[in-house]
């Protein structure tokens, strides 16, 4: 395992961890990671096999348990998290599904916030119920909530913050103290923080989960998931799941995650600068009945966000009045900003919460998150901000 800290013992800031952290070179002494396309691994000796499949030695055995290139992604998320240990896996949905799944089993209970993507208010909802586990959701920014909803057989409480798509921001810290009470484990969907902008585990999270499809790669060419804790969980209950039911990334996309990570301080430094100057702009536009964004003062929960992240995000939740028509008729007006259900590309992406991402959410639910049929979730890219703004501009006119 790589350090965080120089053969001097200084320590290494962020954006030099997401250059070399957990780089481990061939005796070729190659300047980029190598990509290690291999299903499996030759041993010298009966022995030497023997040795690695009982855990005497500690090196690969076959790709879909560990996989050197995907150990070196897995090392430098862990270095810039904090966390004692990572796996990998081969979405971000992947690393949702696999937390829950090693944090319970028949007979548990999950408490979660009501504000989800879609599909993890699918698991929650749907899927653990199928394996004999409780569920209960609940109002992720009323804490009182959460309190009422644990019991003693809860295992695991789950929440995104900031939110997908309303930006919400659930006090992380208050959420542990109160799974910590009946023994559970916190898992948070950092993905729209960032590692840059907040750190879970040092809030008392237990388990950090993120899709690196987002901003990691932040370029829209791959899938990829993260999980991350302490070393013990990863190796006793996270560890068997990946080695007997096969969720672990490709070394192909580990490759490209790493690439991905050498630029993301950089790219997301000035997405969150246009972000702001975009939310701005749109607070003060008669045609948007709400702006939600969390480096503003008027966030519902500012205080909190200020507390517990370092910046705002790349992220902002805009309600044009009239609906989903003047929505529709908004984002077909743009042209620089692109539609799709992505989200922390270098370009600038538009969705349709309503219609695309949370569509599976009933409609009664979707109004009591505040998922209207007029709100727009935009993810901003790396595009001149004044061809964003202008982009913008002309397509509130065409409403």
């Amino acid at each position: 395992m790589t350090t965080n800290k120089t053969k001097t013992g200084k320590s290494l800031r962020p954006a030099t961890q997401l250059v070399h952290g957990g780089t481990v070179r061939s005796p070729y002494g190659e300047t980029s990671e190598a990509m290690y396309l291999t299903q499996g691994f030759v041993y010298g000796t009966a022995e030497a096999a023997e040795a690695r499949f009982n855990g005497e030695d500690p090196g690969f055995v076959y790709s879909r348990y560990a996989n050197p290139t995907t150990a070196m992604f897995e090392d430098r998320i862990r270095m810039l998290e904090g966390a004692e240990a990572a796996r990998a896996t081969a979405s971000g949905m992947a690393a949702v599904n696999l937390a829950l799944m090693a944090s319970v089993k028949a007979g548990d209970h999950v408490v979660a916030a009501k504000a989800l993507f879609g599909s993890c208010r699918y698991i929650v909802e749907v899927l653990l119920p199928r394996f004999g586990v409780e569920s209960t959701l609940v109002g992720g920014t009323d804490i009182d909530q959460w309190k009422a909803a644990v019991k003693p057989n809860t295992r695991a409480l789950f929440l995104e913050s900031p939110t997908n798509p309303t930006l919400e921001v659930i006090d992380i810290a208050a959420v542990a103290k109160i799974a910590h009470s009946v023994g559970a484990r916190l898992i948070v969907d950092n993905v729209f923080a960032t590692p840059l902008y907040q750190s879970p585990l040092s809030l008392g999270a237990d388990v950090v989960v993120y899709s690196a499809t987002k901003h990691i790669d932040g370029q829209g060419r791959c899938l990829g998931g993260v999980i991350l804790s302490d070393e013990k969980w990863i190796n006793d209950e996270v560890m068997p799941f990946v080695k007997h039911t096969g969720p672990h990334m490709s070394p192909f996309n580990a490759w490209v995650l790493l690439k991905g990570m050498e630029t993301l301080a950089l790219r997301v430094e000035r997405q969150t600068s246009s972000a702001s100057r975009i939310a701005d702009f749109l607070a003060g536009q008669a045609k948007v009945s709400r702006l939600i964004y969390p480096g503003r003062d008027d966030h519902p929960q500012a205080e909190v966000a200020k507390r517990q992240m370092r910046a705002g995000s790349t992220m902002l939740a805009v309600e044009i009045d009239g609906g989903k028509e003047a929505a529709f008729r908004f984002t077909n007006a743009l042209e620089v900003i692109k539609l799709s259900n992505n989200l922390g590309d270098a370009k600038s992406l538009i969705t349709h919460p309503a219609t695309t991402t949370h569509q599976s959410v009933a409609a009664e639910a979707r109004a009591e998150l505040g998922i209207s049929d007029g709100m727009l979730r935009l993810s901003v890219g790396l595009e001149d901000p004044l061809d964003l703004l202008e982009d913008i501009e002309a397509a509130l006119a065409a409403i």
